[in-house]
């Protein structure tokens, strides 16, 4: 008599008095709480079938042999070179962008709402030659009400707050940096970044473990790609949506001047320790000078943005990436400080 019967009318499979003699499969019921048996049994059969189903496993079981254990090996082999292939190549973006829009689609699905997620791939942007923005989704299928996502499988990314910028430095991408710059570039209503918490910097760990809200930024999430976890995306989507949805135009951006004061701050403070290296060593006295010009530079280059600022009620998010990135002044400091060099 056949262990499996398959129920054409009620289109479900029926087991007759089953029974398995395994030592992992007993190991790791036995270690269940009873009332948790029949429900992990169910998951491990969906699985199991998923597994065969996908051409890419398939092909490496055995086909000559039934022996479970086989079997669990082979999947064994499969998951260590995806996670050899996740860490040590580059193609671990392309493959977290890849699933990021298809769970953010299916996640669409299933709560009924009308959004759409799509690769943006090597398109560019509003910003010449600039790429940043690898998912846009459109909320509604309304073009004009975007959120976009940046991905960024990356530990070299850290969190990178205004005040710890510092524009003389060799440039890097932040999550500030890449939330301005994805909303600018892909005239976005709201901007998310995504990482994955097994390529996250100690700076971005300290700022959320899961979800984080910069105001007048972005939003971050913390995804576990190797678990298949995205539950903290889909909550910082959906926050992110109430904003893109709810949001109103107000006359004065107290956000938008914190922003911009919380530069001048860390300006003046730098502008102090002027004293502090005279004081030290007189012989620093180009150093002085550079940290002088540096400081003249960026108040000049602080009031034009507070002037624009006060003229308008807020800033662009173009006219924010830009007053973040500082490189018109570092640009005008470059001539000033090979002068310095020079005396």
């Amino acid at each position: 008599m056949n262990t499996i019967k398959i129920n054409q009318k009620l289109k479900r499979v029926e087991i007759q008095k089953f029974e398995l003699e395994n030592e992992v499969v007993f190991n790791y019921f036995d270690n269940l709480p009873a009332a948790e048996r029949d429900d992990k049994f169910m998951r491990a059969i969906y699985i199991g079938v998923l597994a065969l189903m996908e051409d890419r496993l398939s092909s490496f079981l055995s086909k000559t042999s039934n022996q479970l254990g086989t079997e669990l090996e082979s999947l064994k082999m499969i998951f260590d070179m995806k996670q050899e292939i996740f860490y040590k190549t580059t193609v671990k973006g392309i493959l977290a962008e890849d699933d990021i829009a298809e769970f953010l689609n299916s996640y669409f699905l299933e709560k009924k709402i009308g959004d759409q997620a799509r690769l943006t791939g090597n398109e560019t942007g509003t910003i010449p030659k600039n790429k940043t923005g690898d998912i846009i989704c459109t909320v509604g299928g309304k073009e004009d009400l975007k959120i976009v996502i940046e991905c960024k499988f990356d530990k070299s990314v850290k969190l990178g707050t205004i005040d710890s910028k510092d524009i003389f430095t060799r440039k890097m991408d932040t999550a500030w940096s890449q939330l301005i710059e994805a909303q600018a570039n892909r005239n976005a209503r709201v901007s998310l970044i995504v990482l994955d918490r097994s390529l996250v910097d100690n700076s971005i760990l300290k700022f959320t473990e899961n979800v984080g809200f910069i105001p007048e930024v972005g939003f971050i999430a913390i995804i576990d790609s190797q678990k298949g976890d995205y539950s903290n995306l889909a909550i910082a989507y959906m926050l992110a949506r109430d904003i893109a949805v709810n949001a109103k135009e107000v006359d004065f951006d107290k956000e938008t001047l914190s922003f911009i004061l919380t530069r001048i701050i860390k300006d003046i403070q730098e502008v102090r320790s002027i004293k502090t290296l005279v004081e030290d060593n007189i012989s620093n006295n180009k150093a002085i000078l550079k940290q002088l010009e540096k400081s003249a530079q960026l108040m000049e280059f602080n009031q034009e943005y507070l002037k624009r600022f006060f003229e308008s009620g807020t800033l662009t998010k173009k006219d924010l990436l830009d007053f973040y990135m500082g490189e018109e002044v570092k640009d005008r400091f470059k001539l000033i400080e090979k002068e310095i060099d020079e005396l």
